[in-house]
């Protein structure tokens, strides 16, 4: 048994973890993060970086699949999934190197092992303890000033879709298949489920979603759900919403899933060689000694402050284990913003409808801010800009017209409310119209900023005049 001292000591090495340890450690604070896997959490191993890799290898093959458009011949097209899956685990590797070199430019120390609070240090009362349990049975004991809790999250199952790992799937089996099946029933039709049916249909798996909602991506405006929903019926993907999974029809046989799914009355069968569940995803709170702090836990996840304090005031915590908006930027800002506060700045307040909101399928989705109905809830009178990526030079030169921006403005301040994208890599378009709303823009404001031609970003510029009905091209 050893033991450490550190000012700051976070448990998780998650992107909020590892972001909230190089701030603390950039402020003159002597760091430890406690991992009991590797580096980079969910985003870096299980979630972002792998599915992204994935979604483009699909992308690729969608696109070379209809290369005669382009006047480019391609013959014996085919996907190598284990060439994918190299390149996948290539990319992580590669960050994850990055990572490590991260912490040792910043002199944080990495403790692998099960981390556990144990209450307050011997040297202070208003200190924390963590044990850390490693993989060969030896303990050690890290005493620090501040902790800051990074535990991050883990798929949500349902009764009756009891997870297998091989039939019956979370996302984190989904990318340990070594092979493509022929045909998969996804149930959830959130972003983590829209991405995985928009990867497996364009590598040529029959795709099928069972939603709870009415729509697909709910939480994105109502436009954006019609639009997504249009173009994935298009590519042959079968949409069954407004649908709840009866649990007790859930039958696993030796290379296939059979489920009923009553919707609004009607009983819809389905019969897939696997079924995702993609249902949410829920905090790592337990096993990590919460029992013996007072931070208060409120519906499954911690609670904290503006500036990311628990009720404890020297213990932090970030990322999905205190819910709200589950985004690995949002994770990271987090981060910051609890290691400035606890080194005795007056950091910004984060407010999460000003998090841009990105949904990787083919196309993208992304967004801030409200959506309209949300304004309208609000007691906004609106006013609404939309410009179709069909008038875009750009979006035809890239054979990907589909889509539109939509922007949502008060009809009486001329204050930005909230932007809505879907369309060709839109996600890289987003952070204007977020640097926008938090400067309290204008449309006309946006409008007048000379968006280069020809970009895909035009159509940011056209929606904005769009607001008042000057656009150019519209």
């Amino acid at each position: 048994m050893s033991e450490h001292r550190y000012d700051v000591v976070v448990l998780g090495g998650g992107i909020g973890g590892y972001t909230a340890a190089i701030r603390a450690a950039q402020l003159g604070k002597t760091v430890a993060i406690v991992e009991r896997d590797k580096l980079g959490g969910t985003c870096l191993h299980q979630g972002c970086i792998p599915s992204k890799s994935l979604l483009r290898s699909a992308e690729v093959y969608a696109t070379m699949k209809k290369s005669e458009e382009y006047g480019i011949s391609a013959n014996s097209i085919e996907v190598k999934f284990d060439s994918v899956l190299n390149r996948k685990q290539r990319i992580v590797d590669q960050l994850l190197q990055g990572l490590q070199f991260l912490m040792k430019k910043n002199k944080i120390t990495v403790h692998y092992g099960n981390g556990r609070i144990i209450g307050p240090s011997i040297f202070s009362p208003r200190s924390g303890a963590v044990s850390v349990e490693k993989e060969d049975g030896d303990i050690e004991t890290l005493l620090s000033s501040n902790l800051i809790i990074a535990t991050g999250s883990r798929p949500r199952s349902l009764p009756g879709l009891e997870i297998d790992g091989t039939h019956i799937l979370t996302s984190e089996d989904a990318l340990r298949m070594e092979s493509l099946p022929k045909s998969i029933i996804i149930v959830g039709g959130g972003v983590i489920g829209v991405e995985w049916a928009s990867m497996l249909s364009d590598f040529g798996v029959a795709v099928t979603i069972v939603e709870l909602d009415k729509r697909l991506v709910s939480l994105e405006d109502a436009d954006i759900s019609k639009e997504l929903e249009r173009l994935f019926k298009k590519r042959g993907i079968n949409l069954v919403t407004g649908a709840k999974v009866l649990p007790d029809s859930v039958k696993v046989t030796e290379g296939s899933v059979t489920l009923q799914a009553d919707k609004q009355g009607e009983i819809v069968e389905l019969t897939a060689d696997k079924v995702l569940v993609s249902v949410g995803r829920m905090a790592n709170i337990e096993g990590i000694g919460l029992e013996n702090t007072d931070i208060k836990i409120d519906k499954g996840v911690i609670r904290v402050n503006r500036f990311m304090q628990t009720t404890e005031s020297h213990i932090y915590a970030v990322g999905d284990v205190i819910g709200g908006l589950m985004l690995a930027h949002m994770a990271g800002h987090e981060g910051i913003l609890a290691s400035e506060h606890l080194a005795g700045q007056t950091p910004h307040e984060l407010r999460a409808h000003l998090v841009s909101r990105c949904t990787y399928t083919r196309p993208e989705i992304a967004s801030v801010g409200w959506t309209e109905q949300q304004a309208v809830d609000q007691g906004h009178k609106v006013k609404i800009g939309k410009f179709s990526f069909k008038g875009i030079g750009k979006a035809l030169v890239y054979g990907d017209t589909d889509g539109f921006v939509k922007v949502i403005a008060d009809s009486e301040t001329n204050d930005i409310l909230g932007v809505h994208m879907i369309g060709p890599h839109v996600t890289n378009s987003i952070s204007e119209a977020a640097l926008a709303q938090l400067l309290n823009a204008t449309p006309w404001e946006v409008g007048q900023t000379i968006h280069p031609h020809p970009t895909l970003s035009e159509a940011l510029g056209e929606a904005m005049l769009a607001v008042d009905g000057i656009a150019i091209s519209g």
